[in-house]
């Protein structure tokens, strides 16, 4: 084997995500020097990327059965509006939070049903979902921002026992968790094997309805979760507050996939792409650059991940 032989793997090893999350770091550290790398930024960039990661950790798991979930930034506003206004109604913070994670499980059980048993493209079906949800928290809000919400359920979102903000060790436990189930579960091996040839897997006994619907729920679950911190981070709940999870979780996702260098999603992966989109929009935002150009950079990002994905997994 000659020296360059094993150069090269290694380059390729160092590119893609790592590298580019680096050169980030490096670029915004630089252009900003005395704001980007202040522990006052960095900690607000944890809380920030910590609802973006419950939302892709959770999308993980239904790209893993090949599918998608365009419905979670819609989940996410529309279980935050049901929370916001069960506490303004008196409801205590317990059982409002119950509810509105019980939307999620009920939303994700509607998702998974239109796409593994009405045999519903993920396309159709979550888009049609995402509508209705958008609908449904405009009319229940009227269109405008609900305030007034307790302490304690701020607490969720703004709490810091220690020093440390409890929504990013939310976003750890969730995290944590999906790796859990992922990879070191039965249930988890399901997922990859419908997602790699349901046939197959059908074949070798796998529910393959129940699989992909379960993953669907997992989506939901996760999406009224982060809805539910992205209000009690806000100290309000707007009607479309969380519509930006649905495109930056699925941008996540293939992020990882090609930082990975994987042919199937990985949670390790998916929370690297989170941190890239974390820190490129806190950077793009210190230097005052307009959102809708970082909305483009966001597009292109998702572009580029999906095309060395592919590239990667046609190679012998």
């Amino acid at each position: 084997m000659t020296a360059d032989a094993g150069v090269r793997p290694a380059l390729r090893r160092l590119s893609g995500a790592p590298l580019g999350l680096l050169a980030l770091i490096v670029l915004f550290t630089i252009l900003r020097p005395t704001v980007f790398p202040d522990p006052g930024n960095l900690s607000n960039l944890l809380e920030h990327i910590a609802v973006l990661a419950i939302v892709a950790s959770a999308q993980t798991v239904v790209m893993a059965v090949a599918d998608f979930d365009l419905s979670v930034g819609a989940t996410a506003s529309f279980s935050g509006v049901i929370a916001a206004q069960l506490l303004v109604a008196g409801w205590p913070t317990t059982a409002a939070v119950a509810a509105a994670l019980a939307v999620g499980v009920v939303i994700g059980v509607v998702n998974g049903w239109l796409v593994a048993y009405l045999n519903l493209s993920a396309f159709v079906a979550t888009l049609a979902t995402m509508t209705a949800l958008a609908g449904g928290s405009l009319l229940l809000t009227d269109g405008s921002t609900i305030f007034g919400l307790p302490d304690d359920f701020l607490l969720l979102g703004q709490g810091r026992p220690l020093g440390v903000p409890v929504v990013v060790l939310i976003a750890i436990t969730v995290g944590a968790l999906v790796w859990f189930l992922l990879s070191r579960t039965a249930q988890g091996r399901r997922w990859y094997a419908v997602g790699g040839n349901a046939e197959a897997a059908a074949y070798a006994g796998i529910d393959v309805g129940r699989t992909r619907l379960l993953a669907f729920v997992v989506s939901g679950a996760g999406a009224a979760l982060a809805g539910l911190l992205l209000s009690s981070r806000l100290a309000s709940a707007h009607p479309t507050a969380g519509d930006p999870l649905m495109l930056t979780s699925i941008a996540a996702v293939f992020i990882g996939l090609t930082a990975a260098q994987a042919a199937r999603p990985g949670v390790a992966g998916t929370l690297l792409g989170v941190v890239v989109l974390g820190v490129l929009d806190n950077g793009l935002n210190l230097l005052d650059v307009n959102p809708y150009v970082q909305q483009i950079l966001t597009g292109l990002i998702i572009i580029v991940s999906v095309g060395l994905s592919r590239r990667r997994g046609r190679r012998p």
